[in-house]
């Protein structure tokens, strides 16, 4: 165990946060306890991240050690852990469109996966192969591999997304169902689990009802479970709150599952043969709110400007389809439970009712689906017929514990694990690019430029005074040529400075005043500029407002403190000011109101651009 990693196991046990539950339970914390939490993963940057050519939305992590990844342009890629990393295996075009529902079955050894084809593709995992393609006569939904007592058949349950009807596959035969599942639900079943040990399939449908039934007919609440109406569980719980879960995921053990919903962003943990809500932890905009402005928020506080940004990109998680695949994993010994938050990615301890660390708090991402590996079973390892053939599955060692994990918006999806990324090693880089570029990208790349000018300084005339800027047109190009537009075409003509925090920065360029509007000249978002070159490390640096990564439009902000490193690699710097330290004081000193408007506009009657 290296040293930076003993400091941070300490710092684990010395700090544990509480968290917001409905239920409350304390229990001692042993030397199992310590054990367990050495089998997770602690680093806050993740160490390594991968490529997917489309927005990754998917991470599905396997028994036998595999890695699926699954992104929106339908592609299915297999990577195999490794002690050190993942090693890529295979890369499948799975569908023409994305992936609408995926399932692993219990053993880990096969995967299955269907989208607005109508088609359902089974893959063999352990030799990632694919070995069959369903289909299905209706617009599949909810996806879960089932074993059916009558022949101890395994079965691949496909839920028809337009009725409450659930049809059983043969994964090996052709397109038409064994047994037709009718009467469990009266709406579109949205998720399905089915738990080995109680052998029964937990499902939920699109107007949040929960039900456990068998495949013995006539399909009903199986006996192995400790009631015999509903009325005696918490299984009403979405019902009763209008609200659908978009995911589910049951512990190794098979006593636990743990739903997620964008819709009201609650993490509900149940026990299975009770159906009692075990605990369930608020992560809304207004929870996390809460937290930010409480006086013992601890590992959890975030700088305000930061938590401003996050709210954002927050809200546009609950906006679109992004938010559907958040999810929540448990570790290896049912324990502990993992999730993405606004501050990060949670591993609390479900008994103690206690988070144990936050990873990636640092990172400028919003994490959204995740996947844990802590180790892999010694079966594959003993089977003769994998060793002799150099299977990778074959092939144990002692692996490293790792979360997977995507981000909003993102080609990529990242690790973390128990070390922090070295950036003293030369030469690496922990954004790995595995992907080939386009040929229009590699067109791009070599295409001829036009010499134009380039701006390299700018006055800002505003009400109170003169502020000259220099641009850095080298290291920003783009932030620097979106803002000499703007002024050449008088957009920011008019435009008031509408936040003003002292001691902090003044921000302005937004048409609307306030802090909503504003759009880059080429009508979309374009991306950050970051480099080491630059650094928020001295009063007046020139930087882009963004509301999270790669949002950049019109608005900008210059600093007004010595230093604030934690802006650093989250806003673009683009130029810093010359001369006009008085006016930038002057706007500083402000009268504002509560939202930091300052009560008097304070406006930009025009910008000077200076090109070459």
């Amino acid at each position: 165990m290296s040293s930076s990693e003993r400091k941070r196991k300490v710092d684990l046990d010395k700090n544990i946060d509480s968290l917001t539950s409905t239920n409350k339970r304390a229990a001692p914390s042993s030397t199992l306890d310590v054990k367990r939490i050495e089998r997770l993963p602690c680093a806050e940057m993740y160490e390594r991240s991968y490529m997917h050519r489309d927005t990754v939305d998917y991470v599905v992590a396997t028994k036998t050690g595999f890695l699926i990844t699954i992104s929106a342009d339908g592609h299915v890629k297999f990577w195999k852990k490794r002690e050190k990393g993942i090693e890529f295996v295979k890369d499948f075009r799975a569908h023409l469109g994305a992936v609408t529902s995926h399932a692993l079955s219990p053993d880990g050894m096969f995967f299955a996966t269907t989208s607005t084809d109508k088609q359902v593709k089974i893959f063999d995992i352990v030799n990632f192969d694919m070995i069959g393609m369903i289909s299905v006569g209706c617009l599949p939904g909810a996806l879960c591999w089932v074993t059916d007592p009558l022949d101890q058949s395994t079965y691949v349950a496909v839920a028809d997304s337009e009725s409450p009807d659930v049809y059983l596959f043969d994964p090996y035969a052709d397109g038409e169902p064994k047994r037709t599942i009718k009467g469990v639900h009266r709406q579109p079943v949205k998720l399905m689990e089915y738990n080995t040990k109680y052998r029964c399939v937990v499902s939920v449908d699109s107007g949040g009802m929960v039900e456990y039934w068998t495949l013995d007919e006539p399909c009903g609440l199986p006996s192995s479970v400790d009631f015999s109406l509903k009325s005696q569980t918490d299984l009403y719980e979405f019902k009763k709150n209008k609200y659908t879960p978009t995911s589910m995921t049951l512990s190794p053990d098979n006593e636990f599952f743990v739903c997620t919903s964008p819709a009201n962003t609650v993490i509900c943990v149940f026990k299975f043969a009770s159906g009692k809500l075990y605990r369930k932890y608020d992560e809304s905009i207004e929870a996390c709110n809460t937290i930010q402005q409480s006086g013992n928020a601890g590992k959890f506080k975030l700088d305000d400007m930061e938590f401003g940004r996050r709210m954002a990109v927050e809200n546009e998680l609950l906006r679109t389809s992004s938010g559907r695949a958040t999810n929540a994993v448990f570790d290896e010994s049912a324990r502990y439970l993992a999730f993405a938050s606004l501050f990060g990615i949670k591993i609390v301890n479900l008994v103690l009712n206690k988070a144990v660390c936050v990873l990636g708090k640092p990172e400028p991402y919003r994490f959204v689906n995740i996947a844990l590996i802590q180790s892999i079973p010694d079966d594959a390892s003993k089977r003769v017929d994998l060793v002799a053939s150099a299977n990778p599955a074959a092939q144990k060692s002692d692996i490293n514990p790792t979360i997977f994990c995507t981000a909003i918006k993102k080609n990529r999806f990242y690790m973390f694990t128990r070390d922090e990324p070295d950036h003293t090693e030369q030469g690496t880089d922990r954004d790995i690019f595995n992907e080939k570029p386009t040929r229009e990208e590699a067109s791009l790349a070599v295409a001829p430029k036009n010499k134009r000018n380039i701006a390299r300084s700018a006055v800002i005339r505003t009400t109170v005074g003169d502020i000259h800027l220099a641009l850095f047109p080298e290291l920003a190009p783009k932030a620097v040529e979106n803002f000499a537009a703007h002024s050449q075409n008088g957009y920011y003509n008019g435009v008031i400075f509408h936040r003003v925090i002292k001691r902090f920065m003044i921000q302005t360029g937004d048409p609307l005043g306030d802090g909503t509007g504003g759009e880059s000249i080429w009508k979309r978002p374009f991306e950050d500029e970051f480099t080491p070159k630059l650094r928020h490390d001295r009063p007046f640096t020139l930087s882009m407002a963004n509301a999270g990564p790669c949002t950049n439009g019109s608005q900008f902000f210059l600093t007004t403190v010595d230093s604030a490193p934690w802006l650093d690699d989250k806003h673009t710097i683009f130029g810093r000011a010359t001369s006009g330290a008085d006016v930038i004081h002057a706007i500083e000193a402000a009268k504002t109101d509560k939202r930091d408007k300052p009560l008097e506009d304070i406006s930009i009657m025009n910008i000077q651009v200076n090109y070459d």
